[in-house]
């Protein structure tokens, strides 16, 4: 168990995977500034509903805090925390909301002050908090949950308000210089909440007064004016500043953020040092894009939703998109998650044969905090076999049906043993996959009318499955699928590894032809997986009908 724990050890010291270099920022600071805890934070605008960008921080920044405290063999306590900047003042509706109309009154107030429009909570933001603690709840998190107004309120970022208030000309030095002319000449870092119409006053200060904690402000429509003091909740700041009096305040060791927010997040660093305070660690990742390769927005509600995700896939897989190549704008859409599922469930199958240096490097370690569960196989005479969503695709796409229980009759008659029951995960990822189907795939589907050459190509394929025993395994099947394909100038592929004249390679345009053909599907998983899984009469079968032109003509279902 020594030499375990050491190896493991060994290979998390030398590991390149890119939250364990986020850690190692975070040791290099304790290294400058030792303390007993870490704080870890996330933050969070409720102005709109959580998207999907919202769980990919928290997700990330989760994998940076395992990966420290495996680097600090957890010896110095960590914390998340996930901040709700609920204080901030509602300056646009957001598109994606009902009962736009009851919102409309209360722009300007703070989040917390706005009616929630779902009628479901005391205001605006309680909902939208609501759900992201839903949503991170559902994904185990292990997070302390802040709201900025219960912070401002409660005292607790008092003394640091203060120190801002003392700090005043210095933070004005750092931040005008950033501002357009016009705004730079009425910038306040303060934002005075106004103590009668309740909104977050975007004003400039008249005067300041450490020593007594107060800013004088004047209503611009009525010209009163007001000593408000900056501490209790009577003020807020504005969002830079804000963002550094929380890393000072709380302690914050390390925050990641958007790349739009890479000069804010320079600004925000130089305004904590001069509070005394050293910024946080952290890196800034690339943004999601939406279909259109648009920013994906809260108040647009573009792009995928965390919900939308997880009808059709795993937590896991929604987990894996956020750990792969963070620093790379992705387009978040529907048609990258089968893709992402089955990169999941390959991490996941190869982790058990791996060695610890490529262990930790694999993304289902990080995923699953470092226990990655036992892959699901299918068992049967040749072995054991894994099953991939784009596979399930492909058999509901021939099983022409939305019940996983017809999904189950081809996966049972492949392997007798296997059942919803004792292979739960497949089970979950059978649905998943007849969801997927129903709303993405069906739609779709474009049946090719093959020519001749791929019609005697197709007859051959059928000849020789023939000749194949029921259940012949999926290697035999793929070997027999090149024999056929071999021979035919059209798929021929001399630059393939080990090919020559006398025996050319195979190009994808061979797998890709029959898929076409038989499924109305560009490409799909390995064809020999398929057609052992699928089996060798219900596939001549197939054929037959695709060769007869009923595919073209229209899908009729097909029993399991």
């Amino acid at each position: 168990m020594t030499d375990f724990l050491q190896s493991s050890r060994d290979a998390a010291d030398a590991s390149k995977a890119w939250p364990f270099e986020e850690a190692r920022k975070v040791i290099e600071r304790l290294k400058r500034a030792p303390k007993d805890e870490v704080i870890f934070e996330t933050g969070y605008g409720p102005s709109g509903l959580p998207h999907i960008g919202t769980f990919g921080e928290v997700a990330r920044t989760t994998m940076v805090r395992h990966a420290f405290r495996i680097l600090t063999d957890d010896k110095v306590k960590t914390r998340l925390i996930a901040f709700s900047d609920d204080m901030d003042g509602l300056r646009k509706i957001p598109d994606n909301i009902p009962n736009r109309e009851i919102v409309a009154p209360h722009l300007g107030k703070p989040l917390t002050r706005v009616p929630d429009p779902f009628g479901e909570y005391d205001s605006f933001a309680a909902h939208n908090n609501a759900m992201l603690r839903r949503f991170l709840d559902r994904f185990g998190f292990d997070y302390e949950f802040l709201s900025s107004t219960e912070t401002y309120k409660s005292g607790r970022f008092d003394a640091a308000l203060l120190r801002t208030l003392e700090r005043f000309e210095e933070v004005q030095t750092i931040m005008l210089p950033s501002l357009r002319e016009e705004r730079a000449a009425t910038y306040s870092p303060f934002l005075p909440v106004h103590p009668r119409t309740g909104i977050v006053m975007q004003v400039p200060v008249l005067g300041h007064d450490a020593k007594a904690g107060t800013i004088r402000w004047s209503d611009p429509e009525t010209g009163e004016e007001f000593e408000t003091p900056v501490t209790g909740g009577k003020c807020k700041l504005q969002w830079k500043p804000d963002w550094a009096m929380r890393w000072h305040a709380l302690g914050v060791d390390y925050e990641m953020a958007g790349k739009d927010l890479i000069d804010s997040v320079k600004l925000s660093s130089r305004i904590c040092k001069a509070l005394g305070s050293e910024p946080p660690a952290g890196f800034n990742y690339e943004l999601f894009l939406d279909e259109n390769g648009q920013k994906i927005s809260k108040s647009k509600g573009n792009g995928l939703t965390i919900e939308e995700w997880l009808t059709y896939a795993s937590p896991e897989s929604l987990s894996l998109f956020m750990f792969q190549k963070p620093t790379a704008a992705k387009r978040l859409y529907f048609d990258v998650i089968p893709r992402t599922v089955d990169d999941y469930l390959g991490f996941l199958g190869a982790y058990p044969r791996q060695e610890w240096k490529e262990r930790l490097g694999n993304p289902a370690w990080h995923v699953h905090s470092g226990a990655p569960p036992e892959p699901e196989t299918l068992a049967h005479e040749g072995g054991q076999t894994p099953v991939s969503f784009a596979m399930l695709l492909n058999l509901a796409t021939v099983a022409n049906s939305d019940s996983p229980a017809v999904l189950w009759g081809f996966l049972r008659r492949y392997a007798p043993s296997a059942s919803p029951e004792n292979h739960p995960r497949l089970d979950s990822l059978v649905r998943y996959a007849i969801a997927y189907f129903r709303d993405f795939v069906a739609p779709k589907k474009r049946y090719h009318a093959p020519d001749e050459v791929e019609r005697d190509a197709l007859a051959q394929v059928s000849s020789k499955l023939a000749d194949m025993p029921a259940g012949a395994s999926a290697e035999d099947i793929q070997h027999a699928l090149y024999d056929v394909a071999r021979p035919i100038p059209r798929y021929q592929d001399m630059k393939a590894k080990g090919a020559t004249p006398e025996r050319p390679g195979v190009s994808n345009d061979f797998f890709n032809m029959v898929y076409r053909v038989l499924l109305g599907e560009e490409r799909g998983p390995r064809l020999g997986s398929f057609i052992a899984l699928y089996g060798i009469a219900e596939t001549r079968a197939l054929i037959e009908r695709a060769l007869a032109g009923e595919l073209v003509k229209g899908r009729e279902p097909v029993a399991g």
